[in-house]
């Protein structure tokens, strides 16, 4: 087995991750003669995250949440604009190395062939030693039991799953976490021991967390700011629970209101 020390980001009061003016653009189906044309996904987008914090980005279907994230972690390359990690351009920053400090996790947790301990593993192998001592640390901190360690992963439930894909993530000693719609999938009880989760990843390893979701009242419970997107803009941003009892925008108002 392997041994990772999993250590606590040093947050100071910094700014860790920077976006200014960033754009995506896609080719969809509707132009003339049934060509393609250019839409904007994620439009203009700036925001300075301090480490530390929870973020949470919120907003409808199809506003440019998730494809965010995937521009966050290099899955997707920004159409324009800059992404700096650290005052350090993204460019200038290997893209294996920056995905280990910025790790994604899936709205549905993906899981490789092999056991859970081999999954907690895979692409660190490089950076750990010969040892048991972490496994059950790794596993302990997600809230599962070191005996899962040589279980196949897919005779587990979801939420079990999801806890999984998190420790994996963990395992690079990242210093961000961007989950997307982490609870979507689960039910009322799974996705509560997940938000506890998120909470307590944030105060013991002092991780920057970046969540989509679609729930604004979850945004409330869980993040320290958050941030309105639609249409790929950003629309506002606030102090979570201030931002939905007071949103100063219509759009935002709208949503509160289940309209749109």
């Amino acid at each position: 087995m392997a041994y990772i020390t999993l250590m606590s980001c040093d947050t100071g009061s910094g700014i860790i991750l920077k976006a200014e003016n960033i754009g995506r653009l896609v080719a969809v189906s509707g132009g003339p003669g049934g060509q393609k044309k250019k839409k904007k996904i994620v439009d203009d987008f700036s925001f300075q995250f301090k480490a530390g914090k929870i973020y949470s980005i919120v907003g409808p279907s199809g506003s440019g949440k998730t494809s965010l994230l995937r521009l966050f972690n290099r899955l997707d390359e920004s159409s324009s604009g800059n992404l700096t990690f650290h005052e350090q351009p993204f460019s200038s920053i290997d893209v294996i190395e920056l995905r280990r400090k910025i790790a994604l996790v899936f709205q549905i947790p993906f899981l490789f062939p092999g056991t859970v301990s081999e999954n907690l593993f895979y692409g660190v192998e490089d950076q750990i030693e010969n040892d048991t001592k972490s496994l059950g640390d790794l596993l302990s901190l997600v809230g599962l039991d070191a005996r899962l360690a040589e279980q196949d992963p897919e005779r587990l439930s979801v939420g079990q799953k999801q806890r999984i894909a998190l420790a994996r993530s963990l395992a690079m000693n990242p210093e961000i976490l961007l989950l997307d719609e982490p609870t979507s999938a689960l039910d009322p009880k799974a996705a509560s021991v997940i938000e506890q989760l998120i909470l307590k990843l944030n105060r013991e390893l002092k991780l920057t967390i970046i969540i989509v979701t679609h729930n604004f009242q979850q945004a409330v419970r869980l993040g320290d700011y958050s941030l309105f997107l639609d249409d790929g803009r950003l629309i506002e941003s606030g102090i979570s629970s201030e931002l939905f009892e007071h949103p100063t925008d219509e759009l935002t108002r709208r949503y509160v209101k289940d309209e749109l």
